[in-house]
């Protein structure tokens, strides 16, 4: 059977850096954090107090009709998760033309992903429970549907009548690239025209911060939010929670041809793999990390050195970023010294189930621009003796370069591993 070729037309981003492509992008070239005082509860109890939370975000840009009141409602009894995930998606979609007429909306399918799905919904319902407790459990009628991680999948087909194949997977922080991978496979197999997906996630609520506090998973660095996220550098102390969505329309080549559509870039290739060692550390020899890159490369038919950029897992805690960099030398060889690695979560923070989308985005427009993000917040005199600083981790400013294919990396607790191929796309 051949296998139908893939490509970007359509992305939408509600970010720590932005609430579109565009200003995301350009935060991002910029070196800006997106961190800054917790504002969706008081967390002055708590051991971070910081996150890298969506600014101005307007319950309308998850609406097709901001006038239409009963939308309104409808938008409301959604949890902020998936709200997230509808103003990115309509973002996508209308950016991808996918509402014109002549699209048969039978094959057109939704892959979405949520990490956690409705924490602050659980939370809110959990909260309220406890309250009522002696009067007999009274829960609201739209608390399961409202939480679960496969709803915003659910609402994105819904609102636009997309009937192809739809459902949301998790896999912690390779949750969303899993979903750009299904979405990749379903469309080269010709079992749709073309999937929407990405991921979406909102866990910067009590549970969320206090679980991942009692890990020692995130920074604590109370003092300097914006400078907490420090991928590589000696002085990482955990990564930066983050939330938002990130969606791409990824659609069958002829197809998007056939009808004109705006091209970023193609998707060539992905990989999985399992760590099969502890539900939260990585490999200390980073075995699935070097497999997953390597499945990932051999699936895109491409040879290592013809990889200009990696965007790496890179979350600023102290083992993962060992491990990566180890994974890449071994991989690429003499190669690794010569592409470009960034860790964009020093901006973004890590988004959990929606960071592989915002990763993939930011491979899909350094190809269409031809610049790297860089790492930020790496001083000198901060180098851990671990990492091999010959290699270019982009440290703090944005390099231009020719990035004709761009690989993105996220790794999940459980062990997941996902990786995934973009190339420029230059007309055939």
């Amino acid at each position: 059977m051949e296998l139908k070729r893939v490509v970007v037309t359509g992305m939408g981003a509600i970010t720590p850096l932005g609430n579109d492509v565009a200003t995301t992008w350009q935060a991002a070239l910029d070196g800006q954090s997106g961190a800054g005082p917790i504002t969706h509860f008081d967390a002055v109890l708590y051991k971070t107090q910081f996150a890298c939370e969506v600014k101005d975000f307007d319950l309308k840009m998850a609406m097709l009709n901001p006038d239409d009141r009963a939308e309104m409602k409808e938008v409301r009894r959604t949890d902020l998760y998936s709200q997230y995930a509808l103003a990115a998606a309509r973002q996508a979609i209308f950016d991808a033309r996918l509402m014109d007429d002549g699209i048969d909306r039978n094959e057109v399918g939704v892959i979405f992903a949520s990490g956690i799905g409705g924490l602050h919904t659980f939370e809110v319902e959990a909260g309220n429970f406890a309250r009522r407790e002696a009067d007999g459990p009274r829960f609201s009628p739209f608390f399961i549907p409202t939480m679960i991680a496969d709803i915003a999948a659910g609402h994105i087909s819904m609102r636009y009548g997309l009937r192809g194949p739809n459902f949301g997977i998790v896999s912690a922080c390779a949750t969303s690239t899993n979903a750009m991978i299904d979405a990749f496979n379903y469309v080269r197999l010709g079992k749709a025209a073309a999937i929407v997906t990405g991921g979406s996630e909102a866990p910067i609520f009590p549970c969320g911060v206090g679980g991942f506090n009692a890990m020692h998973a995130i920074s604590t660095r109370n003092d300097d939010p914006k400078g907490a996220s420090r991928p590589f550098s000696a002085s990482r102390d955990g990564f930066v929670m983050g939330e938002g969505s990130v969606c791409l329309v990824f659609e069958e080549l002829e197809h998007a041809l056939a009808r004109g559509a705006k091209i970023y870039a193609e998707v060539i290739g992905g990989g999985l793999s399992a760590d099969a060692h502890h539900i939260t550390a990585p490999h200390p020899e980073a075995l699935g990390a070097k497999l997953v890159m390597r499945r990932a490369i051999d699936d895109a038919g491409i040879q290592p050195a013809d990889v200009d950029y990696v965007n790496v897992h890179g979350t600023s805690t102290p083992l993962g970023d060992i491990g990566e960099a180890m994974a890449i030398k071994e991989v690429f060889g003499e190669h690794a010294y010569k592409l470009n690695i960034s860790s964009t979560k020093s901006m973004t923070g890590h988004m959990l189930g929606a960071t592989g989308a915002m990763e993939a985005l930011f491979c899909v427009m350094s190809c269409v621009h031809d610049i790297v993000p860089p790492t930020i917040n790496h001083a000198d005199g901060d180098d851990d003796e671990q990492i091999d600083y010959k290699m270019n981790f982009t440290f703090n400013k944005a390099q231009r370069r020719q990035v004709n294919i761009a690989l993105s990396n996220t790794f999940g607790f459980g062990g997941h591993n996902a990786s995934i191929i973009v190339k420029k796309w230059n007309g055939v």
